[in-house]
């Protein structure tokens, strides 16, 4: 679908949180502005960047009135940059990426057209393509139907079957959604916040996915510790993460506030979902740090 077919659809919001991503911005901008959906805005939010971000940033702005720079006097935080750069946006529909992410330049009106061809949907994503720190390119491809389906409990537990098999498979936070499940669901700064947010996501409405690499991220495995230092969370929280997330989604499903129409029935087996996922998850931790124990007492 061309820039010009698409001029006339609804506004498309790609929003940018970064903080000293000078040297990464141009691949990335450049990306977007390339897309063949014709009504896109880039909004970059800059979280008191303290190298070059700004000066670089004003330059592409000035370049291309598709893009929107703000600047935050003081660090409001990652996941405080992540909402930020979505409710400043304008979009009807919005996609968060990252500073040395890329887009395929038809990744928006693939998405768009899932969109168009099902109004039930909350959330479109796309195959990802992750390349690491070796150079090396992976994805899986993910070919369920449990996260379109109607009933919220199901999707519910498809995400969560996701949570513990491959992290190739899907990645919610980078897919497009709507505006209102975008900016509206409430987000508690914690460890392991995205699959958090993935998980209400799942509950607010049926996904969409388009089994191609239309999207592409770098990665680096980074220990808890240093992670929960990035998101400004206490350390103590990396012992033990698992059990924080496991209250935070009980007490999700388990309000009528957060998540309306359950039924009673409903609500049971969403916490059921929820205590089986960390069963699994536990037992796989138990055994890797069994593994560790070994490894240690073996003789050298």
């Amino acid at each position: 679908m061309s820039g010009s077919e698409m001029s006339g659809a609804e506004l498309v919001s790609i929003a940018l949180p970064v903080r000293n991503g000078a040297e990464r911005l141009e691949q990335v901008v450049k990306s977007v502005l390339a897309q063949d959906y014709g009504n896109v805005e880039l909004v970059i939010s800059d979280n008191a960047s303290t190298d070059a971000t700004e000066e670089v940033c004003r330059d592409l702005a000035a370049g291309d009135p598709r893009i929107v720079y703000h600047r935050h006097p003081h660090n409001v935080g990652l996941l405080g940059n992540f909402i930020h750069a979505a409710r400043i946006s304008r979009g009807a529909f919005v996609r968060w990426i990252g500073d040395d992410d890329r887009l395929d330049p038809s990744c928006i009106s693939r998405a768009m057209a899932a969109f168009a061809a099902d109004e039930r949907l909350v959330l479109v994503t796309t195959q990802v393509a992750y390349t690491g720190p070796d150079g090396v390119t992976r994805m899986a491809a993910y070919d369920g139907t449990g996260l379109g389906s109607d009933d919220p409990v199901e999707r519910l537990r498809e995400w969560l079957r996701l949570l513990n098999e491959s992290p190739l498979l899907m990645d919610p936070l980078y897919g497009l959604l709507r505006r209102g499940p975008a900016t509206g669901i409430p987000r508690r700064n914690m460890l392991h916040e995205d699959e958090i947010f993935a998980a209400k996501l799942a509950l607010a409405g049926p996904w969409g996915h388009v089994p191609e690499v239309l999207a592409h991220r770098n990665t680096r495995v980074e220990r808890i510790t240093k992670v929960a230092r990035r998101l400004g969370v206490p350390s103590w929280q990396a012992h033990v993460s698992n059990t924080l997330q496991l209250r935070e989604l009980l007490r999700w499903v388990g309000s009528a506030e957060h998540v309306p129409g359950l039924t009673a029935a409903q609500r049971r087996a969403a916490r059921a979902a929820v205590l089986r996922m960390y069963a699994r998850r536990q037992r796989r931790t138990v055994a890797r740090r069994g593994r560790k124990v070994l490894s240690l007492l073996r003789p050298a």
